[in-house]
Parts: structure tokens; C-alpha cells; sequence
């Protein structure tokens, strides 16, 4: 192997070097049950991200406006604790934040793909609210916060 293979693999991360030398592992949620393309299949990273994005925009707003008194320092707090409150809120009762909903995308449950119970839901925005789980991915593009509470985010 040269050193632009190597770079190339690395680059492009452990599922393509794999793939390059002959694993097969299907499409992203093949796994779950889920089609490939179009509604019901997994959302891909740059939705979910971009739903991330408009959610907690909405959510600093809200901060900003409403319980912050108009203080930077004290908005970032009061966003993150608006930002698990709603994704409670909305993905408890519609399967979805503003941001989801903008973006075509629903959260459901891996098993019979149905709405989360509450505490479902309730893990996985806690999780979310950490962070960290929501950067570490299984091969089906699922974040360990979905994988914990046994959901996954799929396109409406």
C-alpha cells in the first residue's frame, strides 16, 4: 500500500478502506429493515445536522428573547436548557423538533417504527443534550444516543 492509499483510507474512514478491500455492508439501514433511498430510509448526516442547526438557532432565540434578559453569557444556557425541553416536548407527542420537520425528518422506533415512548424519548435527549454520544456512529448512521433509546431518524 503507497502512502496516498493509505491517506485515502484513512480520509475517508474505516467503512471505505473496508469496502476497498472487498466488504460488504450494504446500504444504511439495511440492517433495520429500512429501504435505501426515499421515505423511510435513514437520514443522512447533512439533514440531521442541518435539523441541529435550525433547532437550536430556534432555541438560542428563545433564550435570547425570553430568559436570558439579553445577557450573551447566560444565553448559551438557557438555549441548552430550551433545547432538551423542546426536543422533549415535540419529539414525545409529534416524532419531531422544527428543525426535523423543516428538513423531512422524523425520529422513530427501531422496533415496529412507531412514535417513542416517553422515556425513550426522554433517554435520548439526554444523551443528545451530552453531546458526546450524538458524535459516535454505528455503520447504520444511527448516533449512540438513538441506538441507546432504540430509535433512528429516517426521511418523511
Amino acid at each position: 500500500m503507497n502512502n496516498r492509499d493509505a491517506i485515502g483510507s484513512w480520509l475517508s474512514g474505516p467503512r471505505a478502506a473496508a469496502e476497498d478491500m472487498g466488504a460488504e455492508f450494504g446500504h444504511r439501514g439495511e440492517r433495520l429493515g429500512l429501504p435505501q433511498d426515499g421515505p423511510g430510509s435513514v437520514a443522512s448526516v447533512g439533514r440531521r445536522v442541518g435539523a441541529l442547526f435550525i433547532d437550536w438557532a430556534v432555541a438560542m432565540l428563545i433564550a435570547y428573547g425570553l430568559l436570558a434578559n439579553g445577557e450573551p453569557q447566560a444565553t448559551g444556557n438557557w438555549a441548552l436548557a430550551v433545547f432538551v425541553v423542546m426536543s422533549l416536548l415535540t419529539v414525545g407527542t409529534v416524532g419531531s423538533t422544527p428543525g426535523k420537520r423543516l428538513l423531512g425528518l422524523r425520529v422513530v422506533a427501531v422496533e415496529g417504527l412507531g412514535r417513542l415512548v416517553l422515556w425513550r424519548v426522554a433517554i435520548r435527549t439526554v444523551l443528545l443534550g451530552a453531546a458526546v454520544p450524538a458524535l459516535v456512529w454505528d455503520r447504520d448512521g444511527r448516533g449512540l444516543h438513538d441506538r441507546l433509546s432504540g430509535a433512528v431518524q429516517v426521511r418523511t
